[in-house]
């Protein structure tokens, strides 16, 4: 961390208070030119509102000079979101394994037209939903793969899973959704690799979508209007770190693409891509206070304000969070086990992590925060208030918040 930017930090610390998110649009910006410029110019790239749903940096992302990124949802709250940032409903993806009746009438009504389907229970229900509405909306099939892995030679085997159709039985599955009123089948949904650290890898799982889109495209009868390719692409969590490199994806991936489906350059199909992490990963800084340093049994515990409530998602994950701190003049380093403030033994941070020699009231910094924060995160175990967000464009602070809830009566109760 270089000392200007810890200097902000700071400022900003003793302004809004800790645990404080720090996002920075200027570093959403860079994120977004280098993925598009990594891509085939002609594709569209979603945003994956999971990743950060904080309203401003939707905005920013759907702001991008003539190449904006595209809202990808899984529920309305998220539509909500999207919405509120400037997208229409029309620009959105709406995916998931477990849509409701409810939630799909909602988001018909407020103009998505374009959802990934991954059973033919879900296809039904979005075509329900879309005639009651007197529409038709278009369904991309998700496929669920055999493998990450492939070449040309298709291995129709996978493991079960809630996402997607099964690759190997498409062909029995389709006609229950080819004509289900209110629908279209439009195209097709891959998402075979996650935060791909290896350029190589990802570029097998794209170049095996592309293959098995063709063959399906070719064996069942389909027009491919769309083809989304899903994501994988790399950044940092809580760690030091920069965010995955590409320099060869798109001559291969617009390779692969001429070969397999040469009319895609005028969108037959159209081909688009989605993000999360690496989009957002990296804007993002928490700082937390050190409430507490205590001793046991010749173990240290470094007290923070801030643990799984504020930054719960690796700890989902069983993953340790090393941090960044600043302290001026700091040199001596230490083990200690980094705990938040939570009453619970669950409430750790990093086991034997090496940091400096900490004291009450110090900062703590945990950079690459910007993705799976608070939402990804037990906001409302114990009660404590949720961490502040402040979004920065250079010195200017953009907004300042906390997410909040309330409880609410429910109608109908005796």
């Amino acid at each position: 961390m270089t000392r200007p930017l810890a200097d902000r930090h700071a400022r900003l610390a003793e302004r809004f208070g800790t645990p404080l998110y720090v996002y920075d649009l200027d570093e959403v910006d860079a994120a977004r030119s280098e993925l598009h410029d990594a891509l085939p110019r002609e594709a569209r790239l979603f945003y994956a509102l999971k990743a950060n749903p904080h309203p401003d940096i939707a905005r920013a992302l759907g702001e991008g000079l003539g190449r904006p990124c595209l809202p990808e949802i899984s529920s309305t709250g998220e539509l909500a979101v999207a919405l509120a940032a400037g997208h229409r409903g029309q620009d959105c993806l709406y995916t998931g394994p477990g849509k409701t009746a409810a939630e799909l009438d909602e988001a018909i009504r407020l103009g998505v037209r374009r959802f990934s389907t991954d059973s033919v229970t879900d296809v039904r229900r979005v075509g329900a939903a879309a005639r009651a509405h007197g529409t038709v909306a278009d369904c991309l099939l998700r496929v669920n793969a055999p493998s990450a892995r492939g070449t040309t030679a298709i291995r129709m085997t996978g493991t079960p899973s809630q996402f997607g159709f099964d690759a190997e039985v498409l062909p029995d599955t389709l006609p229950l959704v080819r004509d289900v009123p209110g629908t279209r089948i439009t195209g097709l949904h891959f998402f075979p690799l996650s935060n791909a650290q290896d350029a190589s890898a990802l570029i097998d799982a794209f170049r095996h979508s592309i293959v098995l889109a063709a063959q399906l495209e070719r064996d069942l009868g389909l027009t491919l209007r769309f083809l989304d390719l899903g994501g994988g692409f790399a950044a940092p969590y809580g760690v030091p770190g920069q965010r995955g490199a590409y320099p060869k994806l798109r001559i291969d991936l617009e390779a692969e693409l001429d070969l397999h489906l040469p009319g895609w350059r005028h969108d037959r199909p159209a081909v688009a891509f989605e993000a999360g992490r690496f989009l957002v990963g990296t804007c993002g800084t928490l700082i937390a206070r050190v409430s507490n340093i205590k001793m046991s049994r010749g173990h240290k515990f470094v007290v923070l304000d801030a643990g799984i409530n504020a930054f719960g998602g690796m700890s989902g994950l069983g993953r340790l969070l090393p941090v960044s701190v600043r302290i001026d003049g700091a040199a001596e380093t230490e083990t200690a086990t980094l705990v938040g403030p939570l009453c619970t033994p669950g409430d750790v941070l990093g086991r034997g992590v090496e940091l400096p020699v900490l004291e009450p009231g110090d900062l703590v910094s945990i950079p690459n925060a910007g993705a799976y924060g608070p939402t990804a995160s037990l906001l409302t175990f114990l009660g404590r208030p949720a961490p502040a967000e402040v979004v920065v464009r250079g010195d200017l602070v953009v907004s300042a918040g906390r997410l909040e809830h309330h409880r609410v009566a429910l109608g109908g109760h005796s």
